[in-house]
C-alpha cells in the first residue's frame, strides 16, 4: 500500500459538479483572455481596439507609451500576482486542513512586507534588493512558524495559532518603524495599501521566472496534499512522511506569497476567497482544484485592478482596498457559516 499513487489512496467523494469540472475550466480560460483584454482599455484614458493595434505598432506614439509600457506589464503582473496568492492560499488550506488559512492571515505576507518596508525606509539605495527581501521576510517568518509551532510534530492547528500570533507581533514591528521614521512613511502607504500600479516590463522580467518555478513546484506537492487532508495520522499509516510534505508545501507556499508581494504589497484575501469559492464548484480534489485557482486568482486580481483604475476617476484605488471591501465580508460569511465543516466535509 505505501508503494501506491495517491491516485489511488485517495478516494473522495465524488462531488456533483465532477461531471462540469470542464465546463468550468473552459469558462475560466475564457474569462482570464477577456480579463487580459478588458485591462488594456480599462483606465482614465479611452482607447478602441484600432487605437490599440496601431499605438502598439508606432513606438513614438501616446497610445504606445500607455498601453505597451504600461497597461499591458500590469495586466500581466496583475495575473502573476493573482495566480501566486490564490495558489499559496489553497496549498495552505491544504496543509492546514482551514478554509480560513491564508498567507497574509498566518502572517506569511505580513513578514516579507516588512523586510520590503525596511528596506524602502532604511535602505532605499538597494531596492533591486527588495523581491529578494520580501521573499526572505516570508521564508523567514514561516521558518520561524514552524520552528515554534514543532512539538512532536506540527500539527496544523498549531501552526495556524502560532501563525496569528507572529503576524500581530509582526504587525506591530511594522507599525513602530513607520513611527521611528514618519517622515518617509508618505512613500511607503501606497505600497502598504497594495496594488500594481507603476509595474513595468523589468517587474514582470523580474518576477515571471521565479512565479513559474514556484507554480511548478506546487502542481508537484498536489499528491502529498491530497493525502494530508486524510488527517496526519491516515497519512502516516499510507506511509507517508507527514512533516516533510507539510515543510515542503509551506515553503512553495512562501515562496509563492513573497514573489507577489515583492512587486504588489500587501493585497489580501484572494487567497483566501479564490480557493474556497472553486472549492464549492469543482470539489476538494486538488488535481482539480490547484490549477483551477491558478487561473481563478489571476482573473480576479486582473478585473479587480481594471476596475480599481477606471471606475473610480479621477482617482486610482489601490486593488488592495478593492478587494479588501469584498473580502472582508466574505471572510465573515465563512465564519459565521462554518466554513471548516463545510469545505472539506
Amino acid at each position: 500500500m505505501i508503494g501506491m499513487e495517491s491516485s489511488e489512496i485517495v478516494r473522495e467523494k465524488e462531488h456533483p459538479f465532477a461531471k462540469k469540472r470542464w465546463i468550468i475550466a473552459v469558462t475560466l480560460v475564457v474569462l482570464t483572455f477577456l480579463g487580459l483584454f478588458y485591462g488594456l482599455f480599462a483606465g482614465s484614458l479611452s482607447f478602441s481596439l484600432r487605437d490599440i493595434i496601431e499605438g502598439i505598432q508606432d513606438e513614438g506614439s501616446t497610445v504606445h507609451r500607455i498601453v505597451w509600457d504600461l497597461r499591458i506589464p500590469r495586466v500581466l503582473v496583475g495575473f502573476i500576482v493573482g495566480t501566486c496568492l490564490a495558489t499559496s492560499g489553497a496549498l495552505l488550506q491544504g496543509v492546514m486542513r482551514n478554509p480560513l488559512a491564508d498567507p497574509g492571515i498566518i502572517g506569511v505576507s505580513s513578514g516579507a512586507g516588512l523586510v520590503a518596508i525596511i528596506i524602502m525606509i532604511l535602505f532605499p539605495q538597494h531596492m533591486a534588493f527588495l523581491p529578494l527581501g520580501a521573499f526572505l521576510g516570508a521564508f523567514i517568518t514561516a521558518m520561524v512558524i514552524y520552528a515554534l509551532s514543532w512539538q512532536k510534530g506540527a500539527p496544523a492547528s498549531r501552526i495556524v495559532l502560532v501563525g496569528v500570533s507572529i503576524n500581530a507581533l509582526i504587525g506591530a514591528a511594522t507599525s513602530a518603524l513607520m513611527l521611528l521614521h514618519s517622515d518617509k512613511v508618505q512613500s511607503v502607504l501606497p505600497w502598504l495599501a497594495g496594488g500594481i500600479g507603476g509595474v513595468s516590463w523589468a517587474h514582470l522580467n523580474m518576477i515571471i521566472y521565479y512565479a513559474i518555478f514556484a507554480i511548478i513546484l506546487a502542481f508537484f506537492g498536489i499528491k502529498h496534499i491530497r493525502v494530508l487532508m486524510l488527517g496526519d495520522e491516515m497519512a502516516k499509516l499510507l506511509g507517508y512522511n507527514v512533516e516533510r510534505s507539510r515543510f515542503y508545501l509551506i515553503v512553495v507556499s512562501t515562496m509563492l506569497a513573497g514573489i507577489a508581494v515583492s512587486v504588489s504589497g500587501l493585497i489580501g484575501f484572494v487567497g483566501l476567497v479564490v480557493p474556497h469559492m472553486l472549492r464549492l464548484l469543482v470539489g476538494n480534489d486538488y488535481r482539480y482544484l490547484l490549477p483551477l485557482s491558478c487561473l481563478g486568482g489571476g482573473i480576479l486580481l486582473v478585473f479587480a485592478d481594471a476596475i480599481a483604475r477606471s471606475w473610480f476617476d479621477p482617482i486610482e484605488l489601490p486593488v488592495g482596498i478593492l478587494l479588501s471591501f469584498l473580502g472582508g465580508p466574505f471572510f465573515l460569511y465563512l465564519i459565521h457559516r462554518g466554513g471548516k465543516q463545510r469545505a472539506f466535509r
